[in-house]
């Protein structure tokens, strides 16, 4: 019998949604050694959240995380809340011996996120950080293609990670676009998704050069009146691996047309491949040892059974979404708390990522290349 496990959820928006929806289908769609329980949602706007919480099933509702956080009935704390929140949260989290469960950007900076894994390694709890990118059938099956040995010697990783909701520079203030709310602009918000997928992929990065413009100085604030804007709006990476393999990254708020295109293309001795977040049920497979009258790319369907997670839900050709990526996630999550494993990415993961992030900063802040 599979033993229940209590969730406390902080933050009901965008996030707490996705979340939700992913715990909810974990349980009915995996075989789990833990059964979710959605215990209590926390939030600041009472009338708001008791809806959430009416609307995805949650027991209980409190406007008082600390309070929740200490509750012994409590197992698992989902953090689903912006980024300037995540420590505080975490480390109280840690020390009452909660499993964890985080949204990225994992914190502000390379300090909070270091003191966040040291809290959770002394309480010896199950810590993750939801870069669920990872979890997409195809990238599963890229990761497969890799350590078979069907792309050969690693040369090229290339990303982008491209969005387009500040591209109207008239586009009101959002404290995305505060460096005291979110710790930085794209460079820290979609570039930790393509920091993780290159780690998860190719391996560790050596060295980077960075550039970090800004286009827009000034938005309009709720007020009428202007306000800065704090963080960059794009960011340019080109780096080293220290396996032999180079690497570029571009993210950005400005690409008009893009809404999230998470995109990478990896080349190697022996073949290539290509993902695209917007076409998520897609790789792009090229092998070198097709005779040259067959040679090109081929698209797969990653739908199968025999392909990672794929099997869990639909017959092959009956695609999956994102919200799925977060069920993938959840099932992993209880699993690894039931079977007494680790799980990746985790609070590990995510302080070499802000590791990276913060030598990209000072790269742009010197103009030089930063040896990790």
């Amino acid at each position: 019998m599979p033993k229940p496990l209590n969730i406390a959820i902080i933050g009901h928006q965008f996030m707490g949604r996705a979340h939700s929806n992913g715990w909810k289908q974990a349980e009915k769609f995996f075989d789990l050694n833990a059964t979710p329980i959605l215990k209590v949602a926390c939030g600041r706007n009472e009338n708001e959240l008791a809806k959430f919480a009416n609307n995805w099933g949650w027991e209980e509702i409190s406007t008082d995380w600390e309070n929740v956080i200490i509750r012994d009935d409590i197992d698992i704390i989902d953090i689903a809340t912006p980024t300037y929140l995540h420590h505080d949260m975490a480390i109280a989290a840690a020390k009452n011996g909660k499993h964890i469960f985080c949204e990225k950007p994992f914190a502000l900076n390379l300090e909070q996120a270091e003191s966040m894994l040291e809290s959770a390694e002394e309480a010896n709890i199950t810590h993750y950080l939801n870069h669920n990118y990872r979890r997409c059938p195809a990238v599963r099956l890229a990761k497969k293609l890799i350590e078979d040995g069907k792309l050969g010697k690693l040369y090229h990783w290339r990303s982008t990670y491209q969005q387009d909701w500040l591209a109207n520079p008239e586009a009101p203030m959002r404290w995305q676009l505060q460096h005291e709310y979110a710790g930085g602009g794209p460079h820290i918000d979609l570039g930790s998704h393509c920091i993780d997928l290159a780690r998860y992929l190719i391996g560790e990065i050596s060295s980077i050069f960075c550039i970090k413009p800004k286009f827009v100085n000034e938005r309009p604030s709720d007020d009428s009146n202007k306000e800065e804007v704090t963080v960059d709006d794009a960011s340019l990476m080109a780096v080293e691996f220290k396996n032999g393999a180079v690497g570029s990254f571009e993210c950005t708020r400005y690409a008009s047309g893009r809404k999230n295109r998470n995109q990478f293309e990896i080349n190697g001795s022996r073949g290539s491949v290509v993902f695209d977040l917007e076409r998520m049920n897609e790789l792009e497979y090229f092998s070198s040892s097709d005779t040259q009258e067959e040679q090109g790319f081929r698209k797969i369907l990653a739908t199968d059974p025999a392909h990672e997670y794929a099997g869990n839900w639909w017959p092959p050709g009956h695609i999956i979404g994102y919200e799925h990526t977060f069920a993938h996630a959840a099932a992993d999550f209880l699993n690894a708390i039931a079977h007494k494993e680790p799980i990746h990415p985790n609070f590990s993961d995510g302080v070499e990522c802000m590791r990276i992030l913060e030598k990209g900063s000072q790269s742009n802040a010197e103009c030089k290349k930063i040896s990790l």
